[in-house]
């Protein structure tokens, strides 16, 4: 019979029973809407399935008011299908206390209903039960959590700046890494965890149309984030009132929304934790107006809390851009150009000071003297216990520098001249003859960089027509890999179809093993097409990409390039290179470039490589030059005349030359120290690596997989493939894939096979098996047979496992301070705590199964003096809770106490600290202790231990 859902009842839902005592706010006939007050949290679940638990008191219970006192029951009444509890308060005054007044923090002991009832578990899952909640409670705790599960290698700025932002209320910075130091995978970390952390749980991320489907490649392979792509199609195919309300991370495409009004409503009224802009630099701004893109972005500013911008393009290379973005961030704080202009000239004696500080050890009277004027008597002292050799004076001072520094808190800034790892390249240059056929075809500057992208179109059918048959870049390339035998070689063209008709010339032409990727293909097939070409014995020796290619993925296990043709950005000249061009590259790259002789090619390369230096060395200043000179450079591809071409040249490199000067004299080390986290990164980096070389979690999930019923098997070295058992337990295990996954514990593994799923404490895999063991009842009961000399037969141990947590909203944070901790009671016949004395892994090793009939039999016959028991452990765990409760109080009083005192005292110096940012630190201040007041102990697993 159907359960009767009336609006006021108490529920406890079985799968999320952390979220406390939930209240029935509607029933639809369809629908049913359950609120839990403890955690903010609202529910909806089906009505015919819902996975809930009616709260019903007996008498002899105690319960509690929401206003904290207690009541034991005597009398249950049932008033219109809410239920009203009649019994005495503490000073034993009848009192009556309705179902809607009970306390929303109140925890049942269903492993005792269970345990009563006849639900005993197999022995196994008792043990993943405790292995889990102790897993859980580390992981919560960890300083590596949400940092070291990505599919990414770890690098000390990136590791650095993705902690320090992650870890403010609400952060708005500006990310501004060079082009090639990751700034994407900056934001993925950020936002990642942000979310683990419960910071944010609804993040938009805005970029530009083409840069779309490499967002979503990169947050769905490294981070496991499921972000939606929203464009006009899913916009308008959605049958939810709000669209953006169907999903927690929305991918949107700047240029649609600009011109979509329905959509911008839509998402104003979505609501919004974290925004994250990609290209930044795009939005243009001056003070007399801005672009609709920039005003868009600046409404949205307004109301989500938290925003990350990300460019590439530097301050030096346009104050005024660079101003306009700072805004976006706080406008209080950057309200003013002019004012923005003097404070900037005020940091740059400081900036010039500190290099000098850290590139000769000492300081000239000039630098002592702006430091004095900045620092004030502080400086002074700090200046006298440098020159009395104090061996930290140095380090203090570049910090109290740091504090101060006007952009130091909002904006972040690698440069390659300050990360170092780093390849060298090589430029292999090939001139060739222009084949007639090309010379014969009618001018257009698409025509003449891409030549056989005409031809295609027009050519016959006939295999004997193909470009590629009189193409002497073919022939070149077949030569080369000739040369270059087995070692891999990642070639890159404009488009889809060159890439696959150069995969149909090597193949035929010359059996040479090669796949391709490009747009065309599912994720899933470029991911096998990657996969194809990582795998050392036998895979591809080529991998020929289209454009997409040059966009996040990660091939630098090669360092042979061959850039078939060339793009006509440098920004996309350098992504190419990027793929393979990165940190940890342990090879020189080698770039090769065939081109056409007296074509817009050859005036292409001679671009790039005169004008721009953009081979050997990145190019920062590539999309500056490039919008100054676009228009001529244009022009004279198509052909022209040859001195005003090489005019163009020169002018182009004296530009460069100027710009790079302003960008080396503008340098800001105190920036770039304050970006690159003065070593905190290596520690990050070191822990990680500790992290991965652990055993724990492969131990932990052949546990977890055998206990439902999950099939591994070897797949190759370093990994394994994964397949649902015929025994399998629970249809919703997070495989990822009902036919089975291959996956790998090793970093090294999981990042040249994209195929791979990388399983880390963080994935979503391990994460899902966690809950489905701890949000229902599996495990949370038990009895088993101990052999053991020194026990008398017949002798009984009670084996209880407490849960002490605090039951608060996520985003308090509060699991820093008291993580869900498994606290474990071994009681003997006389009532003694044996758990101190008696370790979990050796008494587990000591006990074997009981039929559960038997057991069942045994629990029944002891029932009352167990439940005496129930109540005398209870007490002997109590004091730990307590402590620990007192601990996580003083804890988080101190720490933030400590992080308002700094940023005060900051915030006088400093105006770019915000006010709302201590506001809300006080806040969570308050609250946390008063959350950390109320928690409390739950009984999570029994287990009865008999003597053989």
């Amino acid at each position: 019979m159907a359960q009767q859902y009336q609006p006021g009842q108490r529920w406890i839902s079985d799968s999320e029973a952390e979220l406390g005592l939930g209240t029935i706010l509607a029933s639809d006939g369809r629908l049913l809407t359950v609120l839990y007050p403890a955690t903010g949290d609202t529910r909806q679940y089906a009505l015919r399935n819902a996975p809930l638990t009616r709260v019903r008191f007996a008498p002899g219970d105690e319960i509690s008011h929401f206003d904290g006192w207690k009541l034991t029951v005597r009398e249950v009444d049932d008033v219109d299908g809410l239920l009203v509890y009649h019994g005495l308060d503490q000073d034993n005054a009848p009192k009556t206390l309705p179902e809607t007044q009970l306390s929303n923090f109140i925890q049942f002991r269903l492993a005792s209903d269970r345990l009563f009832a006849g639900q005993i578990d197999p022995l196994n899952w008792f043990a993943l039960r405790y292995h889990t909640l102790e897993h859980r409670s580390r992981l919560l705790q960890a300083p590596l959590w949400g940092l070291g599960g990505a599919r990414v290698q770890p690098i000390p700025h990136q590791l650095h700046i993705a902690r320090e932002v992650a870890d403010r209320i609400a952060p708005r910075v500006l990310l501004a890494d060079e082009v090639g130091l990751g700034k994407t995978i900056e934001a993925g970390l950020v936002i990642h965890r942000q979310l683990l952390c419960g910071r944010a749980s609804r993040v938009l991320i805005l970029v530009p149309e083409n840069l779309q489907h490499q967002w979503l490649v990169e947050m769905r392979r490294r981070f496991n984030l499921q972000v939606a792509l929203f464009d006009a199609e899913r916009f308008a195919a959605s049958d939810a009132s709000n669209p953006f309300e169907d999903c927690q991370l929305a991918l949107v495409a700047l240029e649609w929304l600009v011109r979509s009004e329905k959509a911008q409503d839509a998402l104003f009224a979505a609501g919004w934790d974290l925004m994250v802009v990609d290209e930044a630099h795009h939005l243009v701004w001056r003070p007399q107006q801005a672009s609709p893109e920039y005003a868009l972005v600046e409404q949205l500013a307004e109301v989500v809390p938290g925003v990350l911008l990300l460019t590439a393009t530097p301050e030096q290379l346009g104050l005024d851009s660079h101003f306009a973005r700072l805004r976006l961030l706080d406008p209080d704080r950057f309200h003013d150009l002019e004012a923005f202009r003097a404070e900037s000239e005020h940091y740059r004696p400081v900036a010039e000071a500190v290099q000098e500080l850290l590139d000769e050890g000492r300081l000239s009277e000039r630098a002592r003297e702006t430091i004095r004027g900045f620092l004030g008597s502080e400086g002074e002292a700090l200046v006298q216990a440098l020159d009395q050799g104090d061996g930290d004076a140095a380090g203090r001072l570049t910090r109290e520098l740091l504090d101060r520094h006007g952009t130091g808190r909002v904006l972040f800034r690698n440069t390659r001249a300050a990360v170092h790892g780093f390849p060298q390249r090589d430029l292999h240059a090939h001139p060739l003859p222009s084949p007639d056929a090309y010379m014969e075809m009618p001018l257009g500057e698409q025509a003449e960089l891409y030549p056989e992208v005409r031809f295609q179109a027009v050519q016959e059918d006939e295999e004997a027509d193909r470009w590629w048959r009189f193409d002497p870049r073919v022939d070149w390339l077949m030569d080369t890999l000739k040369t270059l035998k087995r070692v891999k070689v990642l070639v890159i063209c404009a488009h889809a179809g060159t890439a696959m008709d150069l995969e149909d010339a090597l193949r035929v032409r010359a059996g040479i093993p090669a796949t391709v990727f490009h747009e065309r293909m599912s994720i899933l097939e470029r991911d096998r097409a990657a996969a194809y070409f990582a795998d050392e014995e036998f895979g591809a020796q080529v991998l020929i990409c289209s454009e997409i290619g040059s966009e996040g993925r990660n091939f630098q296990f090669a360092h042979h390039l061959v850039l078939f043709d060339l793009p006509a950005h440098p920004d996309l000249l350098e992504q190419r290179i990027g793929r393979l061009d990165r940190i940890g590259q342990k090879h020189t790259i080698q770039l090769h470039v065939p081109y056409l002789e007296n074509s817009a090619q050859a005036r292409l390369f001679q671009w790039y490589q005169h004008a721009l230096n953009a081979f050997l060395a990145t190019c920062p200043t590539g999309n500056t030059l490039q919008q100054q000179f676009g228009e001529r450079l244009a022009a004279l591809l198509e052909g022209g005349d040859d001195d005003a071409w090489q005019a163009l040249l020169d002018e182009a490199r004296a530009a460069r030359e100027r710009l790079e000067g302003d960008l080396h004299d503008g340098r800001d080390r105190l920036l770039e120290l304050n970006s690159s986290g003065a070593g905190e990164g290596e520690q990050l980096v070191e822990a990680i690596a500790e992290q991965d070389d652990q055993y724990a979690l492969p131990i932990y999930m052949e546990e977890l997989f055998d206990a439902f019923g999950i099939d591994s098997e070897d797949h190759s070295e370093n990994a394994l493939v994964l397949k649902p058992g015929e025994k399998m337990l629970d249809a919703g295990f997070p495989l990822g894939d009902d036919e089975g996954v291959t996956v790998t514990y090793d970093r090294a593994q999981a990042l040249v096979r994209e195929d791979m799923q990388f399983l880390t404490w963080e994935h979503p895999m391990v994460q899902g098996g966690m809950d489905l063991v701890l949000s229902g009842s599996m495990g949370n009961t038990a009895v088993a047979l101990i052999k053991n000399k020194a026990l008398k037969p017949g002798t009984v141990l009670l084996e209880l496992l407490y849960v002490s947590e605090v039951v608060a909203p996520r985003s308090l944070q509060l699991g820093r301070y008291l993580p869900p901790a498994a606290l474990r009671c071994l009681l003997d016949a006389n009532g003694n705590d044996l758990a101190a004395k008696v370790n979990f892994e050796t008494l587990n090793d000591q006990l074997e199964s009981v039929p559960r009939a038997s057991a069942n039999k045994f629990v029944q016959a002891q029932r009352d003096v167990l439940s005496k028991q129930f109540g005398a452990a209870e007490a002997k765990i109590a004091p730990r809770h307590e402590a620990r409760v007192e601990e996580a109080r003083r804890r988080l009083g101190a720490e933030l106490d400590e992080e308002l005192a700094r940023l005060t005292a900051l915030q006088a110096v400093n105006p770019s600290v915000r006010d709302s940012e201590l506001d809300a630190l006080r806040q969570q201040r308050e609250e946390g202790l008063a959350f950390l007041a109320k928690a409390a102990l739950r009984l999570e697993a029994i287990r009865i231990l008999v003597a053989g």
